[in-house]
């Protein structure tokens, strides 16, 4: 908390330096939540996890300065001690601490029909699951690179209107690996992994479409949820659209996405072979917004087949208590109910099923 306090009054110092100084504009939320996680259906019977009540909190801070001429930067401040999204849990005896970090930041230029930016871009992965099923195949639902990851990666974005759309390529960092300028493959200066997300964006009459295409340029690791590496020195590729739907009061988006990873991990003979997709439906209604998402995954990167079966559903209702030009005050009941399936052949089904049930209580300013 000391050091949150800290780092808000040194923005406040900055902001009013000198009147040559850009003006710095300083915001955020915070948010506390109770949330109970129960599990059922757990196969094989002996069960492995707990139900549990947890109350959890979080705090952002935005800052933001215009440079003129459109130049301008933008930065997140958030605790990032643990895998989930900036939430941070009450442990035993309150004795947990909240520690600040810069989560993403970048700088660039916005121009009428161009944009470039470089630093530590957020993804909007909660919106946009490409990354998801690229990242984490085997179970991308959940909102893994926004939990995970904290919603950013580092890179370099130029985007420009092309015809009636805004075409976006970002380059993108996904890792830095060293090692000795040998003979070996996927060795040298550039063994680092690199990807490359396209992105085109137009409105047709009132629906937005929005494909895209991500590969990873260079050897990279491919993980699952436990953030146990599965894959090593992979270059899978991925390709899908999102479509908005306005229809009446409501807002309709369709999501689907194809990965796909057919490569020898460098130096090895070891196989990696798998493909999957994940559908999303969503709709926005008011202050209501729920959406469901179907991924299934088949690997044959061994000698036994593996598929992988999930769902999961997302449903909210935030519920305004205040609101003014200074900020807003909202509660918002949440529920979050995922299945997991995983078969193989001569193996025992593994199934689980979680439900975790919230209650937000969230003001902006």
């Amino acid at each position: 908390m000391k050091k949150m306090l800290s780092l808000a009054a040194m923005f406040a110092v900055l902001s009013y330096a000198s009147p040559a100084s850009a003006e710095l504009k300083l915001g955020g939320d915070a948010s506390v939540r109770l949330r109970d996680v129960s599990y059922s259906g757990e196969k094989p019977s002996t069960k492995s996890t707990s139900d549990d009540a947890t109350w959890q909190y979080r705090v952002r801070l935005n800052a933001a300065a215009d440079l003129g001429d459109g130049y301008f930067f933008k930065a997140l401040i958030m605790d990032e001690n643990n895998a989930a999204g900036g939430w941070k849990s009450v442990s035993y005896g309150n004795t947990e601490t909240l520690t600040l970090n810069v989560s993403n930041f970048y700088f660039g230029r916005m121009q009428k029909d161009c944009h470039y930016m470089v630093g530590r871009l957020p993804l909007n992965s909660f919106n946009n699951a490409i990354f998801d099923l690229t990242l984490y195949p085997t179970q991308p639902l959940e909102n893994p690179v926004a939990n995970i990851n904290y919603d950013r990666v580092y890179g370099a974005n130029y985007g420009t209107k092309i015809g009636e759309g805004m075409l976006n390529a970002t380059f993108v960092v996904l890792d830095n690996e060293s090692g000795n300028d040998t003979v070996a493959k996927g060795d040298g200066l550039f063994n680092d992994g690199y990807a490359l997300h396209l992105d085109y964006k137009v409105n047709v009459g009132n629906v937005t479409l929005e494909p895209q295409f991500l590969t990873v340029l260079t050897n990279s690791d491919i993980w699952n949820q436990s953030g146990a590496v599965i894959h090593s020195g992979v270059t899978p590729y991925t390709f899908g659209a999102n479509v908005v739907v306005p229809a009446g009061d409501a807002k309709l988006t369709f999501g689907g996405f194809y990965t796909n990873c057919n490569d020898k991990t460098p130096n090895t003979t070891t196989k990696t072979d798998y493909n999957g997709y994940q559908f999303r439906v969503k709709g926005e209604i008011g202050n209501f917004m729920a959406w469901y998402d179907y991924n299934r995954t088949t690997d044959n990167s061994t000698a036994t087949e593996y598929k992988y079966t999930n769902n999961f559903i997302w449903a909210q209702y935030k519920i305004p208590v205040h609101s003014s030009a200074a900020g807003s005050f909202t509660i918002q009941p949440t529920l979050r109910y995922l299945t997991n399936k995983t078969e193989a052949a001569g193996a025992t089904t593994l199934d689980q099923t979680r439900l975790r049930s919230e209650l937000w209580a969230t003001v902006t300013f």
